[in-house]
């Protein structure tokens, strides 16, 4: 049996420095692997699926994928997992009510009665994210590691996008574009004016909910900052159909410099699962 490399870790083996970080999504899975000793991005990779994928088939491939890696073997200082799908709803701190949790849920999503529902804190923002994981998910991944983190998709994606928003006095629209999903985030004053999720087929979809959002906020297509980032680039046809309607448009680049070797893997690393870091 060969002895694992330390190097000034007190004899603990280097993997139980890493953090794994994972993203589900009935359209898709994620995972990246911080290094804290270097905090370098080891390891990430993505899978896609041509079908929406239902929680039993979804848990079925994030085993593959955990096997693939042989990451159902890896010891990990620190394991999140992030869920992203839409039942979700933000409330204002000050309306919380824990025991109230369906209630604010039910207007927006169609909930099962052993729906579990869970909540997340934005701490620096006043606000609270209502939300239903995919449970089996969870249960899988405490099977594997033991305690967990686990957090919703727009928890991630707003706080990233508060924190970061800088002194910008006039909205500015933020859209977040995965596989079959955009994430609309409006942010003015360093103030969420609104996050909603989409899933959509075409371009032509996409446009649609797009300016319907604008339109509900009265956001004019003349003045607003449209910025796209994830797996968007100028040259797709995404881009040109936003470009047709809304005269301010560009890619939105996120810093992340903090994470070295994080560009070598840009076709895998999602925004969310390193912010989740």
């Amino acid at each position: 049996m060969t002895k694992k490399k330390t190097i000034n870790t007190g004899g603990i083996p280097l993997e139980k420095f890493n953090k794994l970080s994972i993203q589900v999504n009935l359209n898709g899975l994620s995972f990246c692997i911080l290094d804290t000793l270097s905090n370098k991005i080891i390891k990430a990779d993505r899978l896609l699926f041509d079908k929406t994928q239902n929680p039993i088939e979804l848990e079925n491939n994030l085993e593959a994928l955990m096997k693939k890696h042989e990451l159902d073997k890896a010891s990990f200082s620190e394991v999140i997992v992030v869920h992203s799908n839409g039942l979700f709803s933000f409330v204002p701190k000050s309306l919380f009510d824990e025991k109230e949790l369906a209630n604010y849920l039910k207007l927006n999503a169609k909930l099962l009665a052993n729906d579990h529902i869970a909540h997340d804190t934005l701490h620096n923002h006043d606000m609270i994210n209502v939300y239903v994981p995919f449970v089996n998910i969870n249960n899988y991944i405490f099977g594997l590691f033991g305690e967990f983190e686990y957090k919703h998709n727009a928890t991630v994606l707003v706080e990233a996008l508060l924190n970061n928003s800088g002194t910008q006095k006039s909205p500015v629209c933020y859209v977040h574009v995965d596989n079959k999903q955009m994430d609309i985030t409006v942010i003015s004053k360093k103030k969420l004016l609104l996050h909603n999720s989409f899933e959509y087929t075409t371009k032509e979809d996409f446009m649609y909910y797009l300016l319907f959002t604008m339109e509900q906020l009265n956001l004019d297509t003349e003045s607003i900052k449209l910025k796209l980032f994830g797996f968007v680039e100028e040259d797709d046809a995404i881009y040109r159909l936003c470009y047709d309607y809304v005269k301010d448009v560009s890619i939105f680049v996120p810093a992340i410099a903090s994470y070295p070797m994080a560009e070598l893997h840009q076709d895998t690393i999602d925004f969310t699962i390193i912010n989740a870091l």
